[in-house]
């Protein structure tokens, strides 16, 4: 597979997902957010540019929230913000951003409003954030999630998660929401030799339309049928077409080649 690189106004707007837990690495858990988080932020004409998993290490963890942060990319983080010994995100967080762990008194004040005295001496464990976080409502449970700069923290649970996710992306990153979002025009190659035949056209269609991001899938066809190379061209819907249409025409001119349209504009 390859895919050109994003210009620096994708950068810099890039948004990450971190799905945080040892039982989605071991395979007690299957992960239900990356689908979720791709549909929230396709309503909102945008788009999910990297997602990892990662156990409950805390370095690990720290480390990746550090490069999201160092990057300035919007983090979308998903589980461990718990008080079991196990959940080591809050701590993550702090190590990352290097400010200490401490009560957050309205987070305090929401658990004890829900729980009364069974906020103590464990509830309430999970109102200790990293100096200056700010917090994210939970419509479930009144207990909040977290976010320092850029990094959002919600549970792993995602009947609590997602709608949190979904306060997120309203209230904090409103202004990123776009009403005409990137599309993407698509085309099968049958019987091309393979990808490296195409790697000319695939650079001169990148020259002539910067703008795009085009990815190439190859894939090999049943004994005895012809190869095949599904191409994709993302952007807006002018410069993905005018892209897609240069790209068609080149290919109608080789021998043997025959292109099959997926969504053409």
């Amino acid at each position: 597979m390859s895919q050109s690189e994003p210009d620096d106004a994708d950068r810099a707007t890039s948004v990450g997902l971190l799905v945080i837990g040892d039982e989605i690495l071991s395979g007690k858990r299957q992960d239900k957010h990356l689908p979720r988080v791709i549909e929230l932020l396709a309503a909102r004409g945008m788009e999910l540019t990297w997602a990892r998993f990662l156990g409950d290490d805390e370095a690990a963890i720290a480390d990746a929230i550090r490069v999201a942060g160092d990057a300035g990319d919007v983090l979308l983080s998903c589980g461990g913000i718990g008080a079991t010994p196990d959940d080591r995100t809050r701590q993550a967080a702090a190590r990352a951003f290097q400010v200490p762990i401490e009560r957050h008194a309205e987070a305090e004040a929401r658990i004890v409003a829900r729980y009364a005295e069974r906020a103590y001496p464990n509830r309430v464990l999970m109102a200790d954030f990293p100096r200056g976080a700010g917090l994210i409502p939970n419509p479930v449970n009144d207990v909040a999630g977290f976010y320092v700069e850029n990094c959002n923290f919600v549970p792993g649970f995602p009947e609590m998660a997602w709608p949190m996710l979904e306060w997120v992306l309203d209230h904090r990153y409103g202004d990123r929401h776009r009403a005409s979002p990137p599309v993407e025009y698509r085309l099968r190659v049958v019987g091309s030799s393979g990808e490296g035949d195409l790697l000319p056209l695939m650079e001169e269609t990148l020259a002539r339309f910067p703008q795009i991001k085009l990815s190439s899938l190859p894939s090999r066809g049943q004994a005895g049928s012809p190869a095949q190379i599904e191409f994709g061209f993302k952007g807006s819907s002018t410069v993905a077409a005018g892209a897609y249409r240069y790209f068609e025409a080149a290919l109608r001119g080789l021998p043997g080649v025959a292109v099959e349209p997926l969504s053409a504009p």
